[in-house]
């Protein structure tokens, strides 16, 4: 068996590598900190953010609670999907060897979104504390995973561009199930169609917990399975030749990376092209090398997400205060809307890129 390679080309010196690596843990740090201090009402500097975090939960005033009850765990489903949606992107595109892939593109997100609106409109999130949306998310993602599986399977194994194509399909038509599914929620068609444009509210710190149990393991695996990535990424064939199993690889990165995903949907909905951007921005850092890139996209997604998330809440709506003098904005906006509109112009140079 012949050894397989630790990278598929040259990546930065160990020693500019370990910097790169912990310039993104600050940044990470910094954007954590800042999302704490901004929330959408009063600002709360840096320096008594941490103050009051080391305190801990006291609920001595107000500033502590605000911190503790309102704005930590919406920080922190910011750092844990978008950790998730970070991890996921770069092993998807490892896996299809194709850069503008991303933990949506075999229609996981569809089938999630379709298995958590079911959940709310059927009552069940609150019934199975506030759990039921993730995990008949997960239940939705995982049946359009084998959906698409079944469709793109072939006498001589399951070709990635044909899977690609089946969950192009799947993805279509799962999308018209869902408007279907709005369509007969009635009066809940506005808190569904503004969960699935991607929110950070409400915040249930069982939700917080179910993403952390989904990114500790599903990023461990999926770090296990990078040295395999950096050969598959050379060429399915070759790897082969190296002793990679495709089969098995294909399966541990597409289901780990489904239920990662779908987890992800299910608590703040779709949030598009930040698995997408967050993997390119890992590597032009840390290289290519998938065992270190692939911890970096983590850390990227988790900071795009918290940099999003506080456009959403004061920074769009500032800007336009700013402009016309008027308050346009009562509500913060989707996050998914403003990762749509940061993301899409990188998409662009992306496609222009790859010409």
């Amino acid at each position: 068996m012949t050894q397989v390679p630790d990278c598929p080309s040259a990546t930065p010196r160990a020693g500019s590598r370990k910097l790169a690596f912990l310039i993104l843990v600050l940044i990470s740090l910094a954007f954590f900190i800042v999302h704490l201090g901004l929330g959408s009402t009063d600002f709360v500097s840096p320096l008594q953010v941490v103050r009051e975090l080391f305190k801990g939960m006291t609920g001595a005033d107000n500033v502590n609670d605000v911190v503790w009850a309102i704005r930590l765990p919406k920080a922190l489903y910011c750092v844990l999907a978008g950790g998730i949606l970070g991890v996921v992107g770069s092993a998807f595109q490892a896996l299809f060897r194709n850069p503008l892939a991303e933990p949506y593109t075999i229609g996981v997100s569809s089938g999630a979104a379709v298995g958590g609106a079911i959940a709310q409109i059927l009552g069940l999130d609150a019934a199975m504390a506030y759990l039921g949306t993730p995990l008949l998310a997960i239940a939705g993602g995982m049946l359009s995973l084998l959906l698409v599986l079944a469709l793109a399977r072939r006498r001589t194994g399951t070709d990635m561009t044909t899977l690609l194509l089946a969950g192009v399909v799947v993805s279509a038509l799962l999308s018209a199930l869902l408007s279907v599914v709005i369509l007969m929620s009635g009066e809940d068609a506005i808190r569904l169609m503004r969960w699935l444009m991607g929110s950070t509210s409400p915040q249930f710190w069982e939700r917080a917990w179910i993403m952390l149990a989904v990114l500790a393991p599903g990023t461990w695996i999926l770090w296990r399975q990078s040295r395999y990535l950096n050969a598959f990424a050379i060429g399915e064939q070759t790897a082969q030749r190296m002793g990679v199993d495709p089969g098995r690889l294909k399966w541990t990165v597409l289901v780990v990376g489904t239920i990662m995903a779908a987890t992800a949907v299910g608590t703040i909905g779709a949030v598009a092209f930040l698995g997408l951007v967050a993997p390119h921005i890992s590597r032009q850092v840390l290289g290519v090398d998938w065992r270190k890139s692939l911890i970096g996209s983590m850390l990227v997604g988790s900071s795009l997400m918290l940099a999003a998330d506080g456009l959403a809440q004061r920074g769009l709506p500032w800007i336009g205060h700013l402009i016309t003098g008027k308050d346009l904005l009562a509500t913060e906006l989707p996050v998914g809307v403003v990762t749509a509109l940061l993301g899409a112009p990188s998409l662009l140079w992306l496609l222009k890129k790859t010409d």
